[in-house]
């Protein structure tokens, strides 16, 4: 029953209440029959999975193998109803959190919880890349959307995730580029009857478990709809090619952390300070004026400078 989790433990009040308004809905007992299950003492032990715990010497491959077992054997989450709340714009640090929380309740999930943990579970492979993907279908009139946490390991290409469809969540490290594994991506879903139309990439996710940045979901939108063929596959190539080298330049200050945080005091909200600290490709250009050498500055004692 989904109404407790794999240990037997109620799952939280909140999570309670949606479970109760969707049984309503369909049954008209719902809460009664939800309440009837809850107290139950003689409801057979369901296995909780074990997350997958690695040697130094376990190869990237068969990490990532376990890894798409365990969230296989949570079981893609059928009920209509969403356990964990996963919004996009908050922090790594907090959805990293969730994530353990995931594997602490054991209930079945769907593809973006699939993604936030398959993140979780790879945070110590960190010759690994990982950045999400996302697909937009269309079929029989209506639109569908789905998203995997794409891996790169030594220049291959491959997926994590779930879905109903065995062939739209894991595959193995062994597409040579980019666009090979987004194009058998769109082979399944033509096995499926679905048309893909959009494509969303993501870029790399930081190892750090406590960074508050967040995750950049959507770096490149590709319409396939405005797209020729070869200028799609010019495009997921172009996407790898920005990954590698925003990985090899490794440019930009290291991930703020929670005890970081902390020490710096943030500007107020109002103040005009940028989010981020400017890129090389940010500087001014080189027919600009310098600014005036230390010396001839003037005194600026008494004088508050805003950082």
């Amino acid at each position: 029953p989904f109404f407790v989790n794999r240990g037997g433990l109620p799952v939280d009040e909140p999570t309670w209440e949606r479970m109760w308004r969707h049984v309503g809905r369909i049954h008209p007992e719902g809460e009664r029959v939800a309440q009837r299950i809850r107290g139950a003492a003689d409801l057979p032990k369901i296995p909780i999975p074990s997350v997958p715990a690695f040697q130094p010497s376990t190869p990237i491959p068969e990490r990532l193998e376990a890894v798409q077992r365990y969230i296989r054997e949570l079981q893609y989450n059928h009920t209509g109803t969403q356990f964990f709340e996963i919004k996009k714009s908050r922090p790594l640090t907090g959805l990293m959190d969730l994530a353990k929380e995931m594997t602490k309740e054991a209930l079945p999930i769907k593809c973006l919880e699939a993604v936030i943990l398959g993140i979780y579970l790879t945070n110590n492979m960190t010759t690994l890349d990982r950045f999400p993907i996302s697909f937009k279908t269309h079929f029989s009139g209506n639109y569908f959307r789905h998203i995997v946490l794409g891996v790169n390991f030594g220049g291959r290409y491959g997926a994590l995730g779930i879905s109903r469809r065995e062939e739209l969540m894991y595959k193995a490290p062994v597409f040579r580029t980019l666009s090979e594994l987004i194009f058998d991506f769109e082979e399944a879903y033509r096995r499926c009857w679905h048309t893909l139309k959009k494509v969303k990439l993501g870029h790399c996710v930081s190892h750090d478990p406590h960074s508050v940045e967040q995750i950049e979901w959507k770096h490149s939108i590709l319409d396939l709809d405005r797209l020729t063929r070869e200028d799609f596959r010019k495009e997921l190539e172009r996407h790898a090619r920005d990954m590698r080298l925003k990985i090899g330049k490794g440019t930009g200050p290291p991930s703020p952390t929670k005890d970081r945080k902390k020490e710096v005091s943030s500007p107020q909200r109002g103040q005009a300070s940028p989010h981020r600290r400017n890129s090389r490709g940010d500087r001014r250009p080189s027919g600009e004026k310098k600014p005036a050498d230390s010396k001839a500055m003037p005194d600026l004692n008494g004088y508050q400078i805003r950082v």
